[in-house]
């Protein structure tokens, strides 16, 4: 189960970036078939649930499939990506609460970046954090550093360990800090001062401590950054290009993947669309999409 922000988890996983592309363009080779909210990623395949707007819809959804995996014995666990605005949502407790008392091999993150939204945390809760909450439904809890990589590395390799060779659920709050606006239409110095940005950009940026502790081991340099980062750019704009100039889904995809076999009111409903779309052709942009079957 996941959420957004994830994309770096779905990245590790495998998916290409011509598939990041195409989800956000909502074209024809876009596995949501344009259904879906950019950024909102689902991959069946790499076991990575659909990403929901709403918040903590998917805590007890990772409750009950970490349920099911332990009933089919399949020594797996999930991992629920959330931010602390989310846990103070009604599901939050829900699904700390079942997956406690169900003993769910499933891994709860919550990556506390200071602020939901515009929300900082000293209005989100008076309580210690989101870590302190874990032992009071009898959740195995800590907090890390989660500017640290390689702590936040070693503590989800122990909490997997845990949740699956032990069938229970564990709590990890990640401290971290949001430098960005929350998206594009947010405007973040309306409620933090640019001192504050700026100070955990330069002092505290995860990227950069990484980074120097690999410089410090001789792992990385500046000649191996500039080409990585050359090589990097240059595939994303190749598979924005690419995403592009692929047309969008059909429209008959409106009424389709709803039911196994589609009932007739469905597919009368489809009928009329193809045939008004036909009749009015010249008032819509068919050339962007493809053929209506």
């Amino acid at each position: 189960m996941k959420r957004t922000c994830s994309l770096g988890v779905l990245m590790w996983r495998g998916l290409a970036l011509d598939q990041f592309m195409n989800q956000c363009y909502g074209n024809c080779e876009d596995l949501t078939k344009g259904r879906q909210m950019p950024v909102h990623y689902g991959v069946k395949k790499l076991n990575f649930m659909s990403i929901s707007s709403p918040l903590s819809t998917q805590m007890p959804q990772a409750a009950g499939s970490a349920y099911a995996m332990k009933r089919a014995h399949k020594d797996l666990c999930v991992v629920c990506y959330f931010g602390e605005g989310a846990a103070s949502e009604g599901d939050a407790h829900a699904g700390f609460n079942f997956a406690a008392t169900l003993e769910c091999p499933v891994i709860f993150f919550c990556r506390n970046n200071g602020y939901a939204i515009s929300t900082p945390t000293h209005e989100q809760y008076r309580g210690d954090g989101i870590a302190g909450r874990g032992p009071a439904y009898g959740i195995a809890s800590i907090r890390v550093d989660g500017n640290d990589t390689l702590a936040v590395y070693n503590v989800t390799k122990a909490a997997r360990s845990i949740a699956v060779n032990e069938s229970r659920p564990v709590l990890i709050e990640a401290m971290t800090y949001r430098i960005g606006h929350h998206s594009t239409s947010d405007d973040s110095t309306a409620y933090r001062s640019v001192d504050e940005v700026r100070h955990w950009d330069k002092v505290d940026h995860p990227i950069s401590r990484l980074r120097n502790y690999m410089v410090n081991q001789g792992w990385w340099d500046d000649d191996m950054e500039k080409n990585w980062k050359d090589e990097s750019k240059e595939q994303v704009m190749q598979a924005f290009v690419r995403a592009e100039k692929r047309k969008k889904p059909s429209i008959t995809n409106l009424f389709t993947d709803v039911y196994d076999t589609m009932p007739d009111h469905i597919r009368e409903q489809m009928n009329e669309t193809v045939a008004h779309v036909k009749n009015y052709k010249e008032q819509y942009p068919l050339k962007h999409f493809e053929d209506m079957k």
